[in-house]
């Protein structure tokens, strides 16, 4: 029982070591989503590869609040007053994450045959870390979830951040967010983030609340936040942990997978990518016409890319950041909300 505890604990230690080279190999070649999508990459590669790899799946419960933690520290005083100065795109906001994620889902369900809690969570545009929770909590397909989101990801911030590359100059060097030192924590500011992720994670676990371990964190986090209680998000080397956790945690479960078994799935996430992009497009032209908002400025604020990388892209083409910024959070809180109940009013209804 020992050397096979001990043999299974060398084999997650060896995983995890392929994922933080793989993120920082990732983060050194200006990926986006580096740390998370670098170490999923390598791990997956890793595992279909044949290596020992093993799901370190039992850090998932600790690095899981953090994540939920990091989303609420998106949101201050200042997000909520910018979010009424930009209300024709925030009210068409809904209505353009709605009508990318049918479409999508009409793909996954017809041509790709897919759950349809697998195809649900594959559609809806919202963060690569909370549609794989939100999809396991639902007992999703992790793996094509996971895929689904990488895939558009890569895709989207790769092809605008090519188009402003090639025509102006611009490109997006997915190095995320400013680094938070542990130094720049009080211990009131250390007090209530760790609050917010004990609390929350228990809490999120104990009443089995969906996808509690990653919302109830981020709503104390928000709350804390907006409320003046704190003002800095989780240390950044607590944050990139977690991803480097769960983008390891994903790619292990690919072990004895061939490319031959998953080459449809990633065509499938280039053709709802795709559809995404098609439907920015359309709905930046009509915030353009109804607000007078700049098109390549609307744009980045619908495209489906990461808050960091369209946030960047915005900075270098002077344009406006907080907007961008603020519709991206808004898009994330909204899906991560409304994804989870309106799945189970969908499910209710065909029940």
């Amino acid at each position: 029982m020992l050397p096979e505890r001990l043999a299974r604990l060398t084999r997650q230690a060896l995983t995890l070591l392929i994922g933080l080279a793989s993120a920082f190999a990732a983060y050194r070649l200006g990926m986006p989503l580096p740390w998370m999508l670098g170490a999923m990459l390598g791990t997956t590669l890793a595992a279909m590869s044949g290596l020992p790899v093993d799901s370190p799946a039992s850090l998932r419960p600790v690095v899981i609040p953090v994540i939920g933690v990091l989303l609420g520290s998106s949101l201050s005083l200042e997000v909520l007053r910018g979010m009424l100065d930009w209300l024709p795109s925030m009210l068409l906001l809904p209505v353009f994450l709605t009508t990318a994620a049918a479409l999508c889902y009409l793909i996954y369900r017809r041509i790709g045959a897919y759950d349809r809690v697998t195809a649900y969570f594959s559609a809806v545009p919202g963060g690569l870390n909370e549609m794989i929770l939100f999809g396991i909590a639902y007992g999703g397909d992790e793996r094509r979830i996971a895929l689904a989101h990488g895939v558009r990801v890569l895709l989207s911030v790769s092809f605008i951040g090519l188009v402003y590359g090639l025509v102006l100059g611009v490109s997006s060097t997915g190095s995320g967010r400013p680094w938070t030192a542990l130094s720049a924590l009080t211990w009131n500011d250390l007090a209530w983030l760790s609050a917010a992720a004990a609390l929350g994670g228990y809490v999120g676990q104990r009443f089995r609340v969906p996808a509690g371990p990653i919302l109830v964190p981020m709503l104390l986090s928000s709350m804390a936040h907006i409320g003046g209680l704190v003002s800095v998000p989780p240390p950044t080397v607590l944050v990139i942990a977690a991803q480097v956790v769960m983008g390891s945690t994903v790619g292990a479960r690919f072990a004895g997978v061939r490319l031959a078994h998953i080459g449809r799935d990633i065509l499938l996430g280039v053709l709802t990518t795709a559809v995404m992009i098609s439907c920015a497009f359309g709905f930046s032209e009509l915030v353009h016409l109804l607000a007078g908002t700049a098109h390549s400025q609307s744009f980045l604020a619908y495209a489906p890319g990461g808050l960091s990388e369209m946030s960047l892209i915005a900075l270098a083409m002077g344009q406006d950041v907080a907007y961008v910024s603020v519709t991206h959070i808004v898009r994330i809180v909204l899906v991560i909300i409304a994804a989870p109940l309106s799945f189970r009013l969908l499910r209710r209804g065909r029940d």
